[in-house]
């Protein structure tokens, strides 16, 4: 039970005494403001007809009773109908121990309820990019907190390896390849392929204006292109499974799933279960069998199939195509049915750039329509693009900013910014080599993750590292300095401890509030989807302890029981910053 549970259940026992059941009156209790003394607020206007009693009145009449029947309640104060609680030092001395003799403070138990996170999805005709490292590490990062909320989290993966953009990089290592190899080049598999998908553009670019010059519309040169219609070709051969062109596909296939491998886990990341488009395009088409069925869907006289949406804000949406072929559509409504019955889940959340909107709108509304009431459980995690100080990013034009280029510049920035500090001093070779990519990464991650997922944000590598401000860096030495301080605790033999009716200090109060606060905010994060909730409250709490550093002592302080609870109380923050990095996926160094 949280701190606010408790004092909530007082609350309620005192109005009830006071004024009678509330019979659905909801209470609030919240945060006080820091102007005020308090710890926490009510607001009392939802009772002002029960007591019959102004708004100061009511609230210094229930604060009377609380400071008369709660016994850690320290004191009340009232403001123009705003209750504030102050609860006592011995009391949040208490709270202290319970959190240190928590296993696993701050994380939720087993709540019984399986999610799924679908992240990352990428087409395998390119490398991943800037944008698809910030869905890699907003998915895992919403994996990670929400099992900290108690759900078994299924961390999925659908990638897109079929369809025309493939057969683009396929016909282009064809026809300009020379047989070239990620042996023979010395090139990541994504990353060769990735450079056919650049070069099919650039050819296609050329036959099109040479059209164009010789008096053909634009629209017809784009259709008529030969480039163009070999790829057309090349992907219907594919569909009928021609088996050159199917062990071709494969061949460099395979490149890439090796090449997106070492680029996961460079980043840190994973999954449970990868699905793969060219398994499940075809699933759908029993969905719109059953629509037809029930008259929720309608088909038109070139034999496609459609479910009209109007009424509904919408508008007309294709489910199936005359020639009977699928669409994305299609293929999302049988892959949610199949994993919901498969895993038996209470929800889905993807994973999804805000472009796909109106997409997931009517996904749900469609496996609504057909009755399927656990469509109220999809999620659609939509985010903000990435955009760098010269712009957008686009990956036909080779203008993306590579995901394994950045990873490898993000570490030799934190290197090369770690060594004019002297923060690599004494350290061997290996451990500068594990603290930098650390660092680096750790930069990368908690400048991504620490923006609202909504928002489009602009990324700047050489101000994610910085071992000041609102950094991953800062976190990551505040982390250390806390257990150098516990390893010299340790060589010096001080023991750890809280006495009964130990007075704290103000500052030592005020990081306890805080460290209760944990709990909470992960619940909040879980429930937000949102790892910039984690973001902001380890920042504050490594803020708060490096302040509160500076201005005591802890090893040098001389009464035994201060000291020990001094060095306690760093364990805790320690252990709840390393927590807290742990869910955004960033590693912490034991030393720096």
């Amino acid at each position: 039970m949280t701190i606010e549970q408790t004092l909530l259940g007082a609350v309620v026992s005192c109005v009830e005494r006071l004024y009678g059941p509330l019979e659905g009156v909801e209470l609030q209790l919240q945060k006080t403001r820091k102007e005020f003394v308090g710890d926490y607020t009510l607001v009392v206007f939802p009772l002002l007809r029960r007591s019959r009693k102004s708004p100061d009145a009511t609230a210094s009449e229930i604060g009377e009773a609380l400071v008369a029947e709660c016994p850690f309640v320290k004191a009340t104060n009232t403001i123009k109908g705003f209750l504030n609680i102050e609860l006592k030092a011995d009391f949040w001395l208490e709270q202290f121990g319970a959190m240190v003799a928590a296993d696993n403070y701050g994380f939720a138990p087993a709540n019984g309820k399986t999610v799924m996170v679908e992240y990352s999805s990428p087409n395998t005709n390119k490398p991943l990019h800037l944008g698809h490292i910030r869905n890699n590490l907003l998915g895992y990062s919403v994996s990670q907190i929400l099992e900290a909320c108690g759900y078994k989290v299924i961390k999925a993966n659908l990638v897109n390896d079929r369809g025309i953009h493939i057969c683009k990089s396929m016909l282009a290592w064809q026809l300009y390849g020379g047989g070239e190899t990620p042996e023979s080049s010395g090139m990541k598999g994504d990353h060769l392929v990735g450079k056919y998908y650049v070069e099919f553009d650039k050819h296609y670019k050329a036959e099109v204006k040479a059209l164009v010059e010789g008096g053909m519309d634009e629209e017809e040169a784009k259709k008529e292109a030969p480039i163009m219609k070999q790829a057309r070709t090349m992907l219907q051969q594919w569909e009928a499974h021609d088996p050159e062109v199917y062990a071709l596909w494969e061949k460099m296939n395979g490149w890439v799933y090796e090449g997106f491998d070492a680029t996961y886990k460079a980043m840190g990341v994973g999954f449970d279960k990868v699905y793969y488009e060219s398994q499940t395009y075809l699933l759908g088409k029993d969905i719109v069998a059953e629509g037809l069925d029930k008259g929720v869907f309608y088909r038109r006289p070139d034999g496609s199939v459609w479910i009209d949406l109007t009424g509904d804000g919408l508008d007309e949406k294709l489910l199936l195509r005359g020639d009977g072929t699928s669409v994305y559509m299609t293929q999302d409504l049988g892959t949610a049915m199949s994993r919901h019955n498969e895993n038996n889940l209470d929800g889905i959340i993807y994973v999804v750039g805000n472009e796909q909107n109106y997409h997931f709108q009517v996904l749900k509304l469609v496996l609504k329509k057909l009755g399927h009431e656990w469509s109220d459980n999809i999620f659609h995690l939509s985010y903000g693009m990435v955009e760098l100080p010269e712009g957008k990013m686009k990956s036909r034009e080779g203008t993306v900013v590579d995901a394994d280029d950045l990873i490898d510049d993000m570490v030799a920035t934190a290197r090369e910014m770690s060594a004019e500090l002297g923060k690599l001093d004494g350290l061997s070779a290996e451990e500068q080599d594990e603290i930098c990519r650390m660092v680096g990464l750790g930069a990368l991650k908690y400048f991504i993750l620490k923006v609202d997922p909504k928002k489009t944000m602009l990324f700047n590598p050489r101000e994610s590292i910085d071992f000041n401000g609102n950094t991953g860096p800062f976190i990551q030495y505040t982390y250390a300095r806390i257990r150098s301080v516990l390893r010299k605790a340790a060589e010096a033999g001080v023991t750890e401890g809280v006495a009964e009716g130990l007075q704290l200090i103000g500052e030592e109060i005020e990081l306890v509030k805080y460290l209760a606060d944990f709990p909470a905010t992960v619940l909040q994060a879980g429930a937000t989807y949102s790892p910039s909730v984690i973001g902001a409250y380890v920042y504050d709490l490594a803020k708060m302890y490096n302040s509160y550093y500076h201005d005591h002592s802890i090893l040098r302080e001389e009464n035994e029981q201060v000291r020990a609870f001094r060095v306690v109380l760093s364990r805790l923050v320690s252990e709840v910053i390393g927590r807290g990095m742990a869910l955004m996926g960033i590693a912490v160094p034991e030393r720096m």
